[in-house]
């Protein structure tokens, strides 16, 4: 992928980006004019401002937690890992969930997630009666150990 467009919605709207070179995901800031006080064990969505354009349906923006967010402060994505297709134009929210028994306040501007750009694989499906046999067969949850 060569171009990721980016469309900022509000004037506040702060760009994503790497914050090292390293960096797999792009930060995404919380685009609120007042702070927003997620309770503990609740839920709120956090707009960033932004409205993003994938070059194709070979492309897909993956919502990740901020790894500080998430283990110094219980606070993550709600649904784990947001999907954002490449054929959706609106603004990019976050669902967050505090995950603990402290209310978290978001501020304005502060980094709330973090954005991946990946491949998408779209496979042609092909309905079979039966499945190639594995080691590990249909062993499900547990079945390989701790």
């Amino acid at each position: 992928m060569s171009v990721l467009k980016i469309k900022k919605l509000r004037e506040n709207a702060k760009i994503p980006f790497r914050a090292t070179p390293g960096s797999a995901g792009m930060d995404l800031y919380a685009c609120i004019d007042e702070p927003i006080a997620i309770a503990p064990q609740k839920i709120a969505v956090i707009p960033t401002g932004i409205a993003v354009g994938l070059e194709s349906a070979d492309y897909v923006a993956l919502i990740y937690a901020r790894s500080g967010l998430a283990v110094r402060h219980g606070i993550a994505p709600a649904n784990c890992v947001g999907v954002v297709d490449s054929d959706y134009r609106g603004e990019v929210c976050v669902g967050l969930v505090n995950q603990t028994d402290v209310p978290f306040t978001v501020q304005p501007g502060d980094r709330i997630a973090q954005m991946v750009i990946a491949p998408v694989e779209l496979p042609r499906i092909e309905v079979v009666d039966d499945l190639d046999d594995t080691e590990r067969g249909a062993g499900g949850f547990g079945s390989t150990g701790v």
